[in-house]
C-alpha cells in the first residue's frame, strides 16, 4: 500500500495525468523502467523518476543475481575443476533435477559465465565449461567458502 501511495503522490507532483490531457505526446512522461531494471516488488509500468536510485549494493545485488540460488554456485564449484558432460555435472549434484540443471545451465550460459560446446556426431556430445569472466568469480567462492567455514566453528565451536 505505500508504494501506490508514494507512486500516486509523485504522480501528481509529476503532472502525468494533466501533461498526458493537455499535450498528449509521451514525451511529457517520465520514462518506464524496462523490467529487466526493475528492482523486485516494485510495479510494472513506474516511471523512473520514482524508481530508487542507484545505491552502493547494486553491484553486489547484480552478482547475487548472477550466481544466486541453490545450484549455481555448485555447478561453479564443479566447473572450476574444468571441462564438464552434463551427465558429470548431474551426478556430482545430487538432488538437482535435468530440467532445474539445464536451466541453471542456461542461466549461466546467457550470463556469459558458462560456455557451452556442442559437437556434432551422434549421439550428441555436449560440454560445459567456465568463461573467463566465470572464471574470475573463483576468488569470490573461495572468500565464501572461507567464511563458510570460519562460520560453522564459530558457531558449533
Amino acid at each position: 500500500m505505500e508504494i501506490v501511495e508514494a507512486v500516486t503522490k509523485v504522480a501528481d507532483r509529476l503532472s502525468i495525468e494533466s501533461a498526458t490531457i493537455n499535450s498528449g505526446t509521451a514525451s511529457d512522461l517520465p520514462a518506464v523502467l524496462p523490467a529487466e531494471n526493475r528492482p523486485k516488488g516494485m510495479p510494472e509500468g513506474m516511471p523512473e523518476a520514482i524508481a530508487p536510485p542507484d545505491r552502493p549494493t547494486c553491484a553486489v545485488e547484480k552478482t547475487l543475481g548472477i550466481i544466486g540460488g541453490r545450484w549455481k554456485v555448485l555447478i561453479l564449484r564443479e566447473l572450476m575443476s574444468g571441462i564438464k558432460r552434463f551427465n558429470e555435472l548431474h551426478r556430482a549434484l545430487p538432488g538437482i533435477t535435468q530440467k532445474m540443471l539445464t536451466q541453471q545451465l542456461r542461466e549461466m550460459e546467457k550470463d556469459g559465465i558458462v560456455h557451452r560446446e556442442v559437437y556434432p556426431q551422434v549421439p550428441p556430445k555436449v560440454e560445459y565449461s567456465l568463461t573467463a569472466l566465470g572464471q574470475s568469480l573463483q576468488p569470490i567462492l573461495s572468500v565464501m567458502h572461507e567464511w563458510g567455514t570460519n562460520y560453522v566453528q564459530e558457531t558449533q565451536g
